[in-house]
């Protein structure tokens, strides 16, 4: 699994790959997010982890245009703590959202669980041709 991590602290960008990587994902790292515009068409990414305070391309930003053409899951790790930008970044295509600082656990159950769920959506549709009742399959 591929994941996109992009925050201009690089203490924490550069914990966050390492967190991952221990956890055997591909880890594609960004301090900018001018950087990631120009090269995301060259990437498979299944998860993009995103700061929000960023200077010229902010996170929300980012995720908008990331949500333009992708639906891979987002999760914002930033500093903001108000109610107001919890909701702001969920409602802008955001999956979900970790406050800094966070606990390296949680951080990675919350990956897991978006990557669960990112996977399991995407293999709905391979399931389509089959009706699971009862531990039966009965192709159609």
């Amino acid at each position: 699994m591929n994941i996109l991590v992009v925050d201009d602290e690089k203490e924490i960008a550069d914990l966050m790959e390492i967190v991952l990587k221990n956890a055997n994902y591909h880890v594609d790292k960004y301090y900018q997010s001018e950087d990631v515009l120009k090269n995301i068409d060259h990437l498979s990414i299944d998860l993009a982890i995103l700061d929000v305070m960023m200077p010229e391309v902010d996170g929300f930003t980012l995720c908008k245009k990331l949500r333009e053409k992708y639906n891979f899951p987002i999760i914002f790790v930033t500093a903001k703590v108000e109610d107001l930008d919890k909701v702001n970044g969920l409602m802008i295509g955001g999956d979900d959202y970790i406050t800094k600082p966070f606990q390296t656990l949680e951080f990675m159950a919350r990956v897991n669980a978006q990557l669960r769920r990112y996977k399991e959506y995407n293999n709905e549709n391979k399931k389509k041709n089959y009706i699971d009742f009862r531990n039966i399959f009965n192709k159609l």
